[in-house]
C-alpha cells in the first residue's frame, strides 16, 4: 500500500516509486506497447466494465496492467484473478428482491450494504496481489488526511473492500496502518496515474461519470433502488421533525421538472456525488490524460441499481465497438483486412 497525491488535485505532484510485483510485463508482439486499463468508479454503473473487457478481448486487446477504483476495482480484480465469468454470471442473476436481502443498517453509513459488498467480493476469491498473472492496482482514500492510497500488494480482498467503501452506502475500512479508508472515487475516480506508475505505456481509461450531472434532478418512475432506500429517507425526515413530500406514483412515467417539485434527500445526495466525481475526473485527466478514453452512456442508471447488470454490460460493449478503430490504433494494431 502506498500513499500518493499529497497536494491539491490540480497541482503537479511527485508520485511515489513503485516496486514491481512478480507479474512480468511482456510485449504481445515486437514493437507493441505495454497496455494498461484503468476502470473508473460508478457504483452499479460499473457492471459496464464487464462489457468493455469482453469487447476488448474480442478485438484481441488484453491489457498487461489493470487498475480500478471502487466498483472498477472489483471488476478489475475479477478479471485479473480469472474469475470474470463467475462475477458476470452472478450479477446477471441479480434482481431487486435479492437486492433487498443485501440491505443492512450499520455504523458509518445510512445503508451499510455489508452483505452486498461481501457477496461481490466472494466472486473474486482469496489472492495476494503479487501472485496475479497481470499487474493490478486499486485506489482508496485516507479519510482522515484526504490522501490517495494505492494498493499494489497484499490481500486482493482487503484492497477491493477499501476501494469500494462508498461513503453513505458502505462503512469505512480499517487499513493496515490503522487509517480509516473509503472509496477511491473521492480522489481519483479513474486511476490513470496508477496504471502508468505500474508500467503502462498506453492507457485505456473507462469513465462512467461523463454524462451524469443533473440526471437525478428529473423525477421519473421510482426504481426498485428508490423503493429500497425510501424507508431510510422517511426515518431521517422523522428524526428531524419534518414531513416528507409523498413520492411520485409508482406507475408514473412522465418526468416532473425540478421547478415543480423539491428534490428529495437521495436525489440531492446522488446529484452532489455525481458533480463531485465529474469534477475530480476532469481535473485528474487534464493533468494526466489517457491515450484512449471510453465513456459509456450510463446516465439512465442510478448509483444503486445493481439489478440492471445486463443493460450496463451491453452499454460497455457498445462503447468499445463504437471506437474499435481508435482503440486498435492506440495499442499499435492495424484494422482487420477489409475494414475501412
Amino acid at each position: 500500500m502506498n500513499e500518493a497525491l499529497d497536494g491539491p488535485l490540480n497541482e503537479a505532484v511527485n508520485l511515489p516509486a513503485v516496486t514491481a510485483g512478480p507479474a512480468k510485463l511482456v510485449r504481445r508482439a515486437p514493437g507493441e506497447p505495454i497496455v494498461g486499463l484503468a476502470l473508473g468508479s460508478g457504483s452499479a454503473r460499473g457492471w459496464a466494465h464487464i462489457g468493455v473487457l469482453r469487447a476488448l478481448a474480442a478485438l484481441g486487446i488484453e491489457p498487461q496492467i489493470v487498475t480500478g477504483c471502487s466498483v472498477g476495482a472489483l471488476v478489475a480484480a475479477a478479471w485479473a484473478s480469472g474469475r470474470l465469468d463467475a462475477l458476470e454470471a452472478w450479477v446477471r442473476r441479480l434482481d431487486w428482491w435479492q437486492m433487498l436481502n443485501f440491505v443492512d443498517l450499520g455504523p458509518g453509513a445510512l445503508i451499510a450494504g455489508e452483505r452486498l459488498r461481501t457477496a461481490c467480493i466472494e466472486h473474486i476469491g482469496e489472492h495476494d496481489i503479487e501472485t496475479l498473472p497481470v499487474r493490478f492496482g486499486c485506489v482508496a482514500t485516507d479519510l482522515a488526511r484526504g490522501r490517495e492510497v494505492w494498493f499494489q500488494s497484499g490481500s486482493l480482498l482487503d484492497a477491493v473492500r477499501a476501494s469500494m467503501a462508498l461513503p453513505g452506502v458502505f462503512p469505512p475500512v480499517r487499513g493496515e496502518d490503522g487509517a480509516w479508508l473509503v472509496d477511491g472515487g473521492l480522489v481519483d475516480p479513474v486511476p490513470v496515474s496508477l496504471a502508468r506508475a505500474l508500467g503502462a505505456e498506453r492507457v485505456i481509461a473507462v469513465n462512467l461519470n461523463g454524462d451524469i450531472v443533473g440526471r437525478h434532478l428529473v423525477r421519473r418512475r421510482r426504481s426498485p433502488a428508490e423503493v429500497l432506500i425510501e424507508p431510510v429517507a422517511a426515518r431521517l425526515s422523522a428524526l428531524f421533525g419534518r414531513e416528507r413530500e409523498p413520492p411520485p406514483a409508482p406507475d408514473s412515467t412522465l418526468p416532473v421538472p425540478l421547478e415543480d417539485a423539491q428534490p428529495g434527500l437521495f436525489e440531492v445526495l446522488f446529484s452532489a456525488m455525481n458533480i463531485m466525481q465529474d469534477r475530480i475526473t476532469r481535473s485528474r485527466m487534464a493533468g494526466d490524460p489517457p491515450d484512449m478514453l471510453l465513456a459509456p452512456r450510463l446516465a439512465h442508471l442510478a448509483l444503486v441499481e445493481f439489478d440492471r447488470a445486463a443493460e450496463a454490460i451491453e452499454v460497455g460493449r457498445i462503447a468499445v465497438e463504437q471506437h474499435r478503430a481508435a482503440l486498435l490504433a492506440a495499442v499499435g494494431r492495424p484494422l482487420p483486412a477489409g475494414e475501412p
